[in-house]
């Protein structure tokens, strides 16, 4: 069975998205750090993207289009196969293609996924992280924490999840203040 991380920007206290929705707070990453050699070095390794509907659509509005020479993780994330998992969307465009649309329970479609793919990466997508957390589905969780403090907002694990024992991976800090955070899932 393949493995599966969850990767979420994060503010300094833990919130993942603004009261509204927003990610505004994004804007605290200094320049570069999304290209970072670290992200890079972790795409290698990624053999699928799998997506919640509103992360995709984020997604599939920005990085078809994108310059691979401004945005070096472009190359990656357009090569990838990618999957939204969505009960409602009819078709998911990409650039000149389409990705594949999962339907039904998002827990049984990734459990499925994982025995096709190696390693799958999920980014954002929060009501689906959290239905994989509560599912046990995920493996390794990639926190990009932003130097920001917002106060109030959408944690980026579920309420109900309880108590879960994680194992430290690895810390990069970056110049900017951003750092980035991988633990094992036990």
């Amino acid at each position: 069975m393949g493995r599966l991380t969850v990767e979420q920007v994060v503010t300094v206290d833990g919130y993942a998205a603004e009261p509204d929705g927003g990610i505004r707070f994004f804007e605290a990453f200094g320049p570069g750090d999304l290209n970072d050699a670290e992200q890079l070095a972790f795409m290698e390794h990624v053999d699928a993207i799998l997506f919640g509907a509103t992360t995709y659509r984020m997604f599939a509005d920005y990085w078809p289009t994108t310059d691979p020479a401004a945005e070096r993780v472009a190359e990656p994330i357009n090569r990838l196969p990618k999957f939204v998992i969505s009960n409602s969307l009819d078709e998911a465009p990409w650039g000149d293609g389409s990705i594949e649309i999962l339907q039904g329970d998002g827990a049984e479609s990734t459990a499925a996924l994982k025995e096709r793919f190696e390693h799958i990466i999920v980014w954002g997508s929060l009501t689906l992280a959290d239905a994989l957390l509560e599912a046990g589905l995920v493996d390794e969780l990639r926190l990009r924490t932003v130097p920001i403090l917002i106060g109030e907002g959408r944690s980026f694990t579920p309420a109900t999840l309880g108590s879960r024992r994680l194992e430290l991976e690895g810390v990069t800090p970056h110049t900017s203040g951003y750092v980035g955070i991988s633990y094992r899932v036990r």
